[in-house]
């Protein structure tokens, strides 16, 4: 699963689809996907839908067939049915639900909202458009925290119960991650999007961490909103995956991501640090002292930060350490508040 999402997620995959018209189409066609007749095993519907969906364009699409009957036959993956399943006839209910879920993949939707949940650092978690899917690069954001609070607690702010604040939590993957392996730690999260806030308070519940979370709707990029925050005290950490997708890099985004994903999500203006600069503005007030904040950015903006912190010395930030994601590029962004 996290190989396909390291492929399927390229932030800028450069692939351009048709926009609008997409389920007219699909459903025109419906007829030319369905399987010749005779009995249809699981391993023959793979097969058949991988060659629709390679003709197609679709991306991974073996990868997206094998997701998907696995689904359906009521497994996580292809390879996790036990294999008398792959070569048994399917049930018409079965070749149904498979006929309509591939239906969806041919319009470009993700299969993180086909099936309607996605693993993350080892959790179950729901997904729902148009809130923001998680990708694997945030895996690696959290390894790197919880190396950081394991190794160096006083360097991060964190003493044996970790306050932390969460911008824009979205399905509540870091969150989530982070109260998971850190059994003692609290999270405030934040979002401007009703939608993210109630799929995270959904997650927390089902993974039943409700009792150590707080979700709260608010928007950061608003004079004073941080003032909210001040009742649950001082923050040993801030956690965020802004947006930070340069705003005109929006177009060459994979169809899955125009056409489903919220674009709030995702657009972080002219340089990507719109968002990026409002927290780094707000962290001062937020943080305890040597606190710190992690931040997950585009390639470009670890020297874009850093001289943005340089110019404004009253802040009492310093990037630092930069860490490269699974792919060698730097992503990741250690800032830390220094007292003077």
């Amino acid at each position: 699963m996290k190989l396909w999402g390291q492929m399927l997620w390229g932030h800028l995959s450069g692939l351009r689809g048709r926009q609008g018209g997409i389920w007219g189409w699909a459903c025109s066609t419906w007829q030319s996907h369905q399987p010749q007749a005779g009995p249809l095993s699981a391993s023959g519907l793979v097969k058949h839908w991988t060659a629709v969906f390679e003709k197609r364009g679709i991306p991974e699409a073996r990868e997206s067939s094998e997701y998907i009957v696995a689904h359906v036959l009521g497994a996580k993956t292809f390879q996790s049915l036990r294999p008398v399943l792959w070569t048994q006839p399917l049930t018409a209910q079965q070749l149904q639900g498979i006929q309509e879920l591939c239906n969806l993949r041919l319009q470009r939707m993700p299969v993180q909202y086909i099936l309607g949940e996605w693993d993350f650092q080892g959790l179950t978690l729901k997904m729902a458009p148009p809130v923001f899917i998680p990708r694997p690069e945030t895996e690696e954001l959290i390894e790197w925290i919880l190396e950081e609070v394991a190794q160096r607690p006083q360097a991060v702010g964190a003493q044996g119960s970790p306050l932390i604040l969460e911008v824009g939590c979205g399905s509540g993957a870091i969150a989530l991650s982070l109260l998971s392996q850190l059994p003692e730690s609290q999270v405030i999260a934040v979002d401007k999007k009703e939608a993210a806030i109630s799929l995270t308070r959904e997650n927390a519940q089902r993974l039943r961490l409700q009792g150590r979370i707080q979700t709260i709707l608010l928007d950061v990029t608003i004079e004073d909103s941080w003032t909210h925050l001040l009742p649950w005290g001082p923050m040993d950490l801030i956690v965020s995956n802004p947006p930070y997708v340069f705003h005109k890099d929006m177009e060459q985004l994979a169809p899955e991501i125009r056409s489903y994903e919220d674009a709030v999500a995702l657009d972080g203006g002219e340089k990507g640090m719109d968002i990026i600069s409002h927290i780094l503005t707000l962290a001062p007030q937020l943080l305890k002292a040597s606190g710190s904040i992690f931040l997950e950015v585009d390639p470009r903006h670890p020297e874009l930060v850093s001289s943005w912190l340089q110019s404004r010395p009253d802040l009492c930030l310093g990037l630092v350490a930069v860490r490269k994601d699974f792919c060698g590029r730097p992503r990741f962004l250690h800032v830390q508040r220094f007292v003077p």
